[in-house]
């Protein structure tokens, strides 16, 4: 093997050729002022934003379904009740056990589930619990439907503490064996009537429990309300899974005696699980925040979202065609949204937003930078989340912004609003459903011309191309 240096004399000589050469029609091109590229930013604090009331939403069948009384100093009261259907256990006929049946209890049992909301230390809260007039069916509930119920017999009720982050101890009955003690996930438990369970189970007809449609129909299902201990209260927000919660019915059984068997006397538990759950969510507002509502023609300084379907944000954008010029491309556009100073204590700000557009039919769709099917969107710094350290929010809106310049799109109506962060378009991660998921709110700086720095705006960076 041959090895070759190049010494120090060779290498001089060499430079000093390339240096001497004057031509720069090879490779590159010289800088100057006619193809140099400069980007410039420009901050659009002409944004009209109001707060307007948010959509129904879904809350049959939902991960996380709101049971609710919180007063809060500045929106004013949210109340949500809870319609619970009934079914058969193991949602199939049922047969009665042989021997006499004697209830010990009957617990409601209400699984926790994150996003409480409210006062956790203070308040104290009664559950209440009656009888749906109406069939509860299987279908799709919103927001607005009403539910009537027989308050005159309750048949349960409990006070309590907010604790939906602590696991209690039960105790776990077994059939032919000893009783055993167990710690479960975060639950209330409410005593339900015995005679009621008993009167629609053990004592119920042979029709009625062969059926679970004909047993629906029979029980109609149940009705939860909260109210606060004292009216002074904050009260609170709180989350149910009821997906996993039921009613658990303890009850002895005595078999006769025979002519070859002595009588005896066991323990059993049997549980009824719920086929469809929904809420119904009020919200009585206060003055200020009907004044905001009612406020339709002037952009809003202060302005209110609100989870539960409660409020969002609606943005228009005067003048940004004749702020940058069509000819323009846009290297970057992102919306900045601050929320008023202390107006997250005592409650937290809403931990994430969205951020939407109507489309001709008035229906949500996702704007450009939020879609997968646009080849420009980079949906993983769409953003909407809240900066705990920086207290903003941030939406990346490049695409959308540059396509109403250059008039490609028209703005039938655009929102900011509230998002379930437990639900996500499968596709892109981004979510513009209305939900009642979420129970937080913000008060975010709307244009406020007071407060430089902390009004909502548009940063715009862009590069104007020289002919």
């Amino acid at each position: 093997m041959k090895f070759f240096r190049l010494d120090l004399l060779t290498l001089l000589i060499s430079l000093f050729i390339l240096n001497s050469c004057k031509r720069q029609d090879g490779i590159g091109l010289g800088i100057n002022d006619q193809n140099e590229i400069n980007g410039s930013l420009i901050v659009d604090t002409n944004i009209v934003i109001n707060t307007v009331a948010d959509d129904t939403a879904a809350t049959s069948g939902m991960t996380r379904t709101p049971l609710a009384n919180f007063t809060d100093p500045v929106f004013g009261t949210t109340k949500s009740v809870v319609a619970l259907g009934v079914n058969l256990p193991n949602g199939a006929a049922y047969t009665v056990p042989a021997g006499t049946l004697t209830i010990d209890s009957a617990v409601l049992v209400l699984k926790y589930a994150d996003g409480f909301y409210g006062d956790s230390l203070a308040s104290r809260y009664k559950i209440n619990v009656y009888q749906l007039q109406k069939k509860i069916e299987s279908k799709t509930y919103y927001t607005n439907n009403h539910w009537d119920a027989d308050l005159s017999t309750l048949l349960g009720s409990k006070t309590f503490t907010a604790r939906t982050h602590d696991s209690i101890t039960i105790t776990r009955i077994r059939t032919d064996t000893l009783d055993t003690v167990q710690r479960v996930a975060p639950q209330l438990r409410v005593p339900l009537s015995k005679s009621f369970i008993y009167n629609n189970l053990f004592n119920a007809s042979g029709t009625i429990l062969a059926s679970p449609t004909t047993f629906q129909s029979t029980v109609k299902g149940l009705y939860l309300s909260l109210e606060k201990a004292q009216a002074s209260d904050a009260g609170g927000i709180i989350q149910l899974n009821l997906g996993s919660s039921q009613i658990d019915v303890f009850y002895k059984v005595v078999t006769a005696a025979t002519s070859t068997t002595s009588s005896t006397i066991d323990t059993a538990s049997v549980t009824l699980p719920f086929f469809n759950r929904a809420a119904e969510v009020t919200h009585t507002y206060s003055t200020t925040i009907q004044a905001a509502l009612n406020n339709t023609t002037t952009s809003q300084n202060t302005v209110y979202l609100q989870g539960l379907a409660g409020l969002r944000a609606k943005l228009s954008f005067p003048g940004l065609d004749k702020l940058v010029d069509s000819s323009v491309v846009l290297n970057r556009a992102e919306i900045v949204i601050t929320p008023r100073a202390g107006s997250g204590v005592p409650y937290a700000p809403l931990p994430k937003l969205t951020m939407y557009k109507l489309d001709i039919a008035k229906q949500r769709t996702l704007i450009q930078d939020a879609t997968s099917s646009d080849p420009r969107s980079q949906t993983s710094l769409f953003g909407g989340n809240y900066n705990r350290t920086t207290k903003e929010y941030h939406f990346l809106v490049t695409a959308f912004v540059q396509d109403l310049i250059r008039k490609k799109t028209v703005d039938y109506g655009t929102y900011i609003a509230p998002v379930d962060t437990t639900l996500v378009n499968t596709t892109t991660g981004i979510d513009v459903a209305p939900s009642t998921q979420t129970a937080a709110r913000t008060i975010i700086v709307g244009s406020d011309k007071n407060t430089p720095g902390y009004s909502i705006r548009m940063n715009i960076i862009y590069t104007k191309i020289r002919k």
